[in-house]
């Protein structure tokens, strides 16, 4: 299928010219004689590329490419112009033009300059896809949300990702700790070998030592032939251990080990392995406490927790809740055939009250479930599990919208917009505070502020103690 051009210019000739000569190149070019036409093109047909006159009858050329980047920002734009002005070129390129003629060039020059566009917006659009596959494979954008908390801990995670040090990823069940793992795994150097996760949890203590170290022919009875453990599959790449504090004492050792001196044999073998992997652990239990009880090593708590990240359960990040639910909607309305669009503001507040206990990985089910059972585009409190729907009135009466609330304790009389707004606004603040238990990073995140210091503004300018 070809690829469609317009040419937006106000001269009678040349851009018929332009057009007879990438015809010949196998495009398909539309003309446009003003800036007003040529937006009108853009909106009733799909290019895949624009020649823009700078100087245009009605609109100029600059505010026809604002007006294209507020629409589209990929689609390649080149500028044509028949003054050498370097203040335009360089508007033009801060707006995201792609590239700048000067008329009076050669066939030759703008046929190089329109593949090179094209090029470069084919590559970008693969390098989007490439990341959206692999941002769909394991759902990073299910952890990252908006609260500060979650912002600061992939900040963390960009910086840990670039080292070689061993992390110890800590949270409750459902957090999303594989997800942090794979994503410190795909920003680091270790990137393009293997990521093999393990659950120290579902494998039986006399089995985990094979799965990790792998075994020699004749090693034990069924050992027909070798096989090679997951520390040797992850060569090169990053082996993540989850629910390391379920791993026996015994195993603690063999692993700590393995780590000091990135060496091993397999079962039944005499032979050293040498291995380039970098180990990455995560668990739900209290370490603190399994080390006290001597059930978890004290030397390979901290051979692990080179760093240490705790990722908080979904409850302490209110902000992310209607977030997550959002994406996951957008998901299952593929998976399921479905067309769901919103979330009833009934089942948004019924969302936002539940506890969470089992962290996002309970939400997803949530949702998954409700959109089994709804057939329309709206999820209704009708559609979500008895633990959430059943909650008590009062409990739910808690968590209500505070603009809601607000409507039916408003003041009576006429009052200006600023009063209003200013009025909200309090409410706002206070009711934040409130749910967070006066917890000023939580409060900043329900509202949905970058900083804390702004929360503090906004608590002195409506004296807010």
């Amino acid at each position: 299928m070809s690829l469609t051009i317009l040419i937006v210019d106000d001269e009678p000739y040349l851009p018929h010219q332009f057009a007879r000569f990438l015809n010949k190149h196998g495009y398909e070019v539309i003309t446009s004689d003003d800036g007003e036409a040529g937006l009108q093109a853009l909106q009733q047909g799909s290019f895949d590329l624009v020649l823009l006159d700078l100087l245009l009858p009605k609109i100029n050329g600059l505010e026809v490419l604002k007006q294209i980047r507020d629409h589209d920002q990929e689609l390649p734009v080149i500028m044509l112009t028949a003054y050498a002005n370097v203040q335009d070129a360089v508007a033009a390129m801060k707006l995201g033009a792609s590239d700048y003629l000067l008329k009076g060039f050669e066939l030759d020059e703008l046929l190089l300059v329109v593949q090179r566009a094209l090029e470069r917006s084919a590559m970008y659009r693969e390098l989007r896809r490439l990341r959206q596959e692999r941002s769909d494979d394991y759902h990073f954008g299910y952890v990252i949300g908006h609260s500060e908390r979650m912002r600061e801990i992939f900040d963390l995670v960009a910086r840990v990702a670039r080292s070689a040090a061993s992390v110890l990823i800590t949270g409750e069940s459902g957090t999303g700790k594989e997800v942090i793992a794979r994503a410190i795994h795909d920003q680091s150097e270790h990137a393009a070998g293997p990521f093999h996760p393990l659950n120290c949890a579902a494998i039986a203590s006399n089995l985990l030592e094979s799965e990790l170290f792998g075994y020699e022919q004749g090693a034990f009875t069924d050992a027909r032939k070798q096989k090679k453990g997951l520390l040797e599959l992850a060569e090169g790449g990053t082996l993540f251990l989850d629910e390391i504090g379920e791993m026996p004492l015994e195993m603690q050792v063999k692993l700590l080990r393995v780590l000091e001196t990135r060496s091993f044999c397999r079962l039944g073998g005499s032979k050293q392995v040498t291995i380039s992997t970098r180990v990455l652990a995560a668990t739900n239990r209290d370490l603190d406490q399994a080390m006290k009880v001597g059930v978890f090593r004290t030397d390979l708590f901290f051979r692990l927790a080179v760093f240490q990240i705790a990722l908080p359960p979904l409850r302490e990040r209110p902000s992310d809740i209607l977030l997550f639910a959002s994406r996951f909607i957008e998901d299952f309305n593929k998976t399921l055939g479905r067309t769901v669009r919103r979330i009833a503001p009934e089942a948004q507040r019924l969302l936002l009250a539940y506890g969470w206990p089992g962290n996002i990985r309970e939400l997803k089910n949530a949702i998954e479930r409700a959109m089994i059972l709804n057939s329309g585009d709206e999820l209704l409190p009708s559609h979500l599990p008895y633990e959430i729907a059943g909650q008590t009135l009062d409990h739910v009466e808690q968590t209500q919208d505070p603009w809601e609330r607000w409507l039916h304790s408003c003041p009576s009389g006429p009052l200006s917009l600023e009063q209003v707004i200013n009025h909200i606004e309090a409410y706002y603040v206070r009711w934040a505070l409130e749910t967070a238990r006066h917890n000023r990073g939580q409060a900043t995140d329900l509202l949905g502020l970058a900083k804390v210091d702004q929360l503090r503004y906004l608590m002195r300018k409506h004296g807010i103690d």
